[in-house]
């Protein structure tokens, strides 16, 4: 059974940087799987963050291009989130997701979508 574990969450300053990372078991080859980062603050719908597909293509929510890049360590089964340049509207709680699909298409950023999910890593951005 495929699981999702997060963790690198943590309290910064305005500007600061940050990576969360999401460790994946189960899966017997990854690229098998859109996988992604997602973010929720309490009272508000789950915000797609960034997605990579089964060959390392990225898709990234324009309210956090330019500032954050997802990656993936095929052999580690580790998926990455470099967060830079930190905003206090970026503080919530980061999920990582994974769909059995090769590709995540233009709808990607839908978490209706997504079979497996972690726990969540929270992220807390101080002004």
């Amino acid at each position: 059974q495929p699981q999702l574990v997060e963790s690198g969450g943590d309290s910064v300053q305005t500007g600061g940087s940050l990576r969360v990372s999401c460790a994946l078991s189960g899966y017997r080859y990854t690229a098998d799987y859109c996988m992604g980062w997602f973010r929720q603050v309490p009272g508000k719908a789950r915000e797609g963050v960034a997605v990579i597909e089964g060959d390392g293509y990225t898709r990234t929510s324009n309210s956090v291009k330019g500032r954050f890049t997802i990656s993936k360590d095929n052999a580690k089964h580790i998926l990455y989130l470099q967060m830079i340049d930190l905003k206090p509207e970026d503080s919530a709680m980061y999920y990582c997701a994974a769909r059995y699909s090769y590709s995540c298409g233009s709808n990607w950023a839908n978490p209706n979508l997504y079979e497996i999910w972690g726990q969540g890593t929270q992220v807390t951005v101080s002004s």
